[in-house]
């Protein structure tokens, strides 16, 4: 089957290329809002293992979610017709009202932190940051299984998933400023996913749209870029070692369970937010 994400590595690294030049003979001071702007030699190298372990691990997890994807939608009576242009527009919406819950709840429930907070880890951004994904994708299965017992094919929910984090690639950058109007009221863009990443307090838990915006207005989690944003997480792990990116927090939340009080603490450290500790 055919794999859009693999597919793309080449204009990935080519844009992050771009990207990198752009900096290196093109910046001037005003372009520098922070320490942390450009790339760093480390985070950068830290970033593309991130991305690299995630392609390994997904060679036998997209396997797993076919799998599944597939016995559901051999469940279901419902078919929908690949060849009509109003499925296509469907699963364009429903793929990205799917990947904002799971945004979202990958913001608002600790286990599921866990796995997103790898993304959010570095305290620079730009394309490299884009390729920091997680080692551990199984959090996202359950907010699309509904697609296929919708009657959408297999291949084409994997296809959405692909188009929408293709698209997400691009607006990892501090070198577009804001965009017209009607793009900003409608798509996630630059200026809208540098909020995201910030860990100030005012774009914190904000802006979990992955293509559209409008979702973050429908539910009220939009925040517009009104101030500098300071990127990383409220508390830095100030490590560069991927197996630490990428498992630092499934430890703490670990030993946050197992010192816990009794049953109902351990399972809010679980289901509440990044956080979250008893009343003392």
């Amino acid at each position: 089957m055919f794999d859009l994400i693999r597919a793309a590595i080449p204009v990935f690294l080519l844009s992050l290329l771009i990207e990198w030049a752009a900096y290196r003979y093109l910046s001037h001071d005003h372009d520098a809002p922070h320490e942390h702007s450009g790339y760093g030699t480390r985070d950068t190298i830290t970033s593309l293992s991130m991305g690299v372990g995630n392609v390994l691990i997904n060679l036998f997890w997209k396997g797993v979610v076919v799998a599944i994807y597939a016995a559901l939608y051999s469940l279901t009576p419902l078919r929908l017709p690949e060849q009509a242009w109003w499925v296509w527009v469907l699963l364009f919406l429903a793929d990205d009202y799917a990947y904002y819950w799971y945004h979202r709840v990958s913001h608002e429930v600790r286990l599921f932190w866990a796995s997103h907070v790898v993304h959010h880890s570095s305290q620079h951004y730009n394309l490299s940051t884009a390729l920091r994904q997680t080692w551990v994708p199984m959090t996202a299965l359950p907010f699309w299984l509904v697609l296929p017992l919708l009657g959408f094919a297999p291949w084409m929910v994997l296809l959405a998933q692909a188009w929408n984090l293709l698209y997400q690639f691009f607006v990892h950058t501090e070198r577009v400023g804001r965009l017209p109007a009607p793009v900003e009221y409608i798509f996630n863009t630059p200026s809208h996913h540098r909020a995201h990443h910030g860990s100030n307090d005012v774009y914190l838990d904000r802006n979990y749209g992955g293509i559209l915006i409008i979702w973050d207005r429908l539910h009220r989690t939009f925040q517009p870029e009104t101030e500098p944003v300071r990127y990383g997480l409220v508390h830095n792990i100030h490590t560069h070692q991927p197996v630490q990116v990428a498992f630092h927090e499934f430890a703490a939340l670990w030993r946050d369970v197992r010192t816990a009080r009794n049953w109902r603490d351990r399972l809010h450290y679980l289901t509440r937010p990044p956080g979250w500790h008893p009343e003392r």
